[in-house]
């Protein structure tokens, strides 16, 4: 019997509202590993959404495929499909049916205006937890009435949870009400792959029977803050350095539809400044499996991101998972997966003064990271979202990245690939999924003993609503480089 089990009879039933958790989305998937990590605690019921959904008002019992994944005998998942992310007409009638112990929300406020404006009507019943990460600084101000309207924020990055605790730090939020939950993997589901017959016939048909030296993948989403167009260029410009013969044995593969109208067309921009037969790109959009995305990172060398606002960076945790090197920005949560260390070796925290490592101060990291800091910051926005920086590393320190990991040669990629999966399995990273489950117990319990109901109205002076007490924008990291610049004038 797994540890912590309550009977099915005597949970705390949860309702989660998020991505359907039979999708494949990096909310899908995240939230499917919190429900099948704490579905021997809690029953669940997710109300699953999904754009144009297929099965938009239809409800599905999971328990007997959890039963089959977990181990249990009496889960009880329950899935309601709907288009987009729901309404409150349909969350008043799923709350009166199921009647909740709490409401987990996944991923960005601005889908769930509907929802926070009935936030006083939900909290006089259960309480409101936000599973919440943001990309970026400046502290985002104009979350700050998302943020007052929860009970409990676990933010999934070190970067999320101190802009939290920033924007909040006029509102009394306890200590226990704002928490680190990174996300977390699946072990068994992830991992390298040694003497597996299996998997060199199908590695040997997906690479169509070629050999290569050097393989860096590429998986994520073909839009434009992803900027694979960068990547294509950096490693052109990476191969130019190498002997041609060397170039030719190198491979880029980009896991991603090649043409999407939220990015580019890539095959385009190959065309434009790769040579087929000397700078090597291979696009693959196939949706693969667990399995065979677990092949796909295992054929590789290396994974390299290259975005200018990234969460936290799902697939390079998978990566590290299946024992593969990375390489990627320095910047929102992949910061976390780099394990910078401060002065006293520690794994880094943020804070008022410091909220981000873009700047450079630290240096040292995990063996198993190749870290690129941004060389450009510009401030981004919309009239929901203001700004955001925007921070850009250049195609130049790109190809040295990839330069660097190349010239370590096989055998030491290797190691470094090794010590990051476990270093991200260990107690001080805990990115399982299993560790992520448990945190949420550990969250959730503390907010069932500490929880009282809301009142049915707040009373707010209009003048005072967005005023913030003794409110200080967002410190300017700055680096070294550039202040003994400016102070050289």
């Amino acid at each position: 019997m797994k540890e912590g089990y309550i009977p099915q009879d005597q949970r705390k039933t949860i309702l989660l509202l998020s991505d359907d958790i039979r999708t494949h989305s990096g909310v899908g998937c995240q939230s499917r590993n919190i429900v099948l990590n704490t579905a021997h605690r809690y029953n669940w019921v997710n109300l699953g959404g999904a754009v144009k959904h297929p099965d938009t008002g239809k409800g599905f019992d999971l328990s007997q495929d959890v039963n089959k994944e977990t181990g249990l005998q009496d889960s009880n998942v329950k899935v309601i499909a709907t288009e987009g992310y729901g309404n409150e007409s349909l969350l008043r009638q799923i709350i009166n049916t199921e009647k909740p112990d709490a409401i987990i929300h996944f991923t960005d406020p601005r889908y769930w205006v509907w929802m926070y404006q009935m936030e006083n009507e939900i909290r006089q019943q259960c309480p409101l937890v936000f599973y919440t990460i943001w990309d970026d600084l400046p502290y985002p101000m104009w979350n700050r009435n998302f943020y007052r309207s929860d009970d409990m924020l676990l933010g999934i990055s070190k970067q999320s949870t101190n802009i939290v605790k920033n924007v909040l730090r006029d509102h009394s939020k306890e200590d226990w009400a704002v928490k680190y939950v990174p996300h977390g993997i699946e072990p068994k589901k992830f991992f390298p792959i040694i003497n597996d017959l299996e998997f060199e016939v199908w590695k040997e048909k997906f690479l169509e029977g070629e050999k290569y030296d050097f393989v860096v993948l590429w998986n994520s989403r073909n839009i434009r803050r992803k900027n694979a167009s960068d990547i294509i260029l950096a490693w052109r410009t990476f191969l130019d350095q190498l002997p041609v013969e060397q170039a030719k044995k190198c491979l880029l593969l980009l896991h991603t539809d090649p043409v999407d109208e939220h990015g580019t067309d890539l095959p385009a921009v190959v065309e434009a400044v790769c040579d087929p037969e000397i700078h090597k790109v291979r696009f693959d959009a196939q949706k693969w499996n667990e399995k065979e995305l677990n092949y796909i990172y295992n054929i590789s060398d290396a994974h390299m991101f290259f975005t200018d606002n990234e969460g936290w960076g799902l697939g390079l945790t998978e990566s590290l998972m299946a024992g593969r090197m990375i390489i990627a920005p320095v910047q929102g949560g992949m910061q976390d997966q780099m394990r910078f260390e401060d002065e006293n070796g520690d794994w880094i925290d943020f804070s008022t003064e410091h909220p981000s490592n873009a700047d450079g101060k630290y240096k040292k990291c995990g063996e198993w990271a190749m870290p690129i800091f941004p060389k450009t910051r510009s401030v981004k926005g919309s009239p929901m979202t203001p700004y955001i920086f925007s921070s850009q590393c250049s195609v130049e320190d790109g190809a040295i990245a990839l330069m660097k990991v190349y010239k370590m040669g096989p055998e030491e990629r290797e190691r470094r690939g090794l010590a990051g999966r476990e270093w991200a399995m260990s107690n001080e990273a805990g990115f399982t999924a299993e560790r992520m489950g448990e945190r949420f117990i550990e969250n959730l319990e503390v907010l069932f003993e500490n929880w009282e109901p809301q009142s049915r109205f707040s009373v707010i002076k209009v003048d005072d609503s967005t005023k913030l007490d003794n409110y200080n924008p967002t410190p300017m990291s700055l680096t070294p480089e550039f202040l003994k610049e400016i102070q050289s004038i």
